[in-house]
């Protein structure tokens, strides 16, 4: 049974930091590509990064490009999101999604992941 479980939300000043966290198990984790979206009250999903399974190249939304950094270690099955220059509108419930044979130009569409974790919510606000 694949889990995603993720950590490292909460509340943050504009222009702070966070780095979030997603812990997989029940999959062999280097073999996966592995994305962040988050979820806006009243918004549709929206793709934040990935981070492919082989050679790890990145790929990030729009709205978080040039702020935003996504990573992982396969040694700890964890995938990470640093965020910086936070500001209201990135406001929203983050989730870590998992997928193993997604192709490049899907990335961005939440309906191509297979696996999601519970998510977990930033607020940027003073």
């Amino acid at each position: 049974q694949v889990q995603l479980v993720e950590s490292g939300g909460g509340l943050v000043q504009p222009g702070g930091s966070l780095r979030l966290s997603c812990v997989a198990s029940g999959l062999t984790f280097r073999m996966y590509t592995m994305a962040w979206f988050r979820q806006a009250p009243g918004k549709e999903r929206e793709f934040v990064a990935a981070i492919r399974a082989n050679g790890g190249s990145t790929h990030y939304g729009t709205s978080v490009k040039g702020r935003s950094s996504i990573s992982r270690d396969n040694s700890k099955n964890t995938v990470y999101l640093q965020m910086n220059g936070l500001r209201p509108e990135d406001t929203a419930a983050y989730f870590c999604a998992a997928d193993r044979g997604i192709i490049l130009s899907s990335l961005p569409n939440p309906n191509q992941y297979d696996h999601w974790g519970q998510g977990t919510q930033v607020t940027v606000s003073s």
